[in-house]
């Protein structure tokens, strides 16, 4: 089974060349963004260039489109045009639940699987707990930047330079959201990217809370997030000692291991890090 994307590389999709910059980095997945990236006035033409972009499967990243929002008026010229491509989904920008995921998913041909931007308005931090019977849903994300100006909000950082709660618990939300509806939990953009050291310590801290994944903006950001996302050696060496642990002893409920008491928790755990293996 194929590990989730680690990093997400969001590319205006009326660039050609900065869309070829992004096809041959080193993103696990490429999301062509047709929604804030492109004027109102170069939609089309950026729907024509994603075409041709697209129109033919190919190694490297995985792609996604990220379409404009279900009541935009948008929507149907964006899946004219994404739904027959070789493409592995699309992103749902300003979802408010579960509701508009199922609204999406009668709309789209093939296979395609959905990636729900799930904190975009301030209706949608009511829904994040709605998305567990969603189809087609594969992974949900956060988002600060609409969030604050969908809340009149004239930052979206405390006096301290900290995200303010507002955010953190949105954050939170997604992430719990996510968890209990069995997809990928994905962090948000870390905006300044000539910000090496601040990207990752949050990519760190975010792998520690939960999420297997982060949004990215700048090719630049790629190593970064994928490094943060990846398990180590060392890490894999003690999940396998643990399912193997149980394995051995399938009746058990908690056995010890170098000195530590483990119960299923430990398992479940030691189980999700060796899917993300690479």
């Amino acid at each position: 089974m194929t590990p989730p994307p680690r990093s997400w590389l969001f590319v205006p999709a009326d660039s050609e060349k900065k869309i070829a910059k992004a096809l041959a980095s080193a993103a696990d997945a490429v999301i062509l963004d047709l929604e804030d990236s492109v004027a109102a006035a170069r939609k089309k033409q950026a729907r024509e260039i994603v075409a041709a972009a697209l129109a033919e499967t190919g190694i490297g990243p995985e792609r996604w489109v990220r379409i404009n929002p279900l009541d935009s008026g948008l929507i149907e010229d964006d899946l004219a045009v994404v739904a027959a491509l070789p493409i592995a989904g699309v992103v749902l920008p300003k979802a408010e639940s579960g509701a508009d995921v199922a609204r999406l998913a009668a709309m789209l041909g093939g296979a395609l699987r959905i990636h729900a931007v799930a904190t975009e308005t301030a209706g949608s931090l009511f829904g994040l707990g709605s998305y567990s019977a969603a189809p087609r849903l594969a992974a949900m994300s956060w988002g600060a930047e609409d969030l604050s100006a969908a809340l009149g909000a004239s930052s979206k950082y405390d006096a301290n330079g900290a995200l303010s709660f507002t955010y953190r618990m949105a954050r939170s939300l997604c992430l719990a959201g996510a968890a209990a509806a069995g997809v990928q939990p994905v962090d948000g953009v870390f905006a300044d990217f000539r910000d090496a050291d601040g990207l990752r310590a949050e990519a760190a801290a975010a792998r520690r809370e939960g999420f297997t994944g982060k949004l990215a903006i700048h090719p630049d950001q790629i190593a970064s997030i994928n490094a943060a996302f990846t398990p180590s050696d060392a890490e894999v060496a003690a999940a396998e000692a643990i399912v193997q642990l149980f394995a051995a002893s399938p009746d058990a409920g908690t056995l010890a291991l170098d000195g530590r008491m483990l119960d299923r928790p430990h398992l479940l755990q030691a189980e999700r890090l060796l899917a993300r293996r690479r």
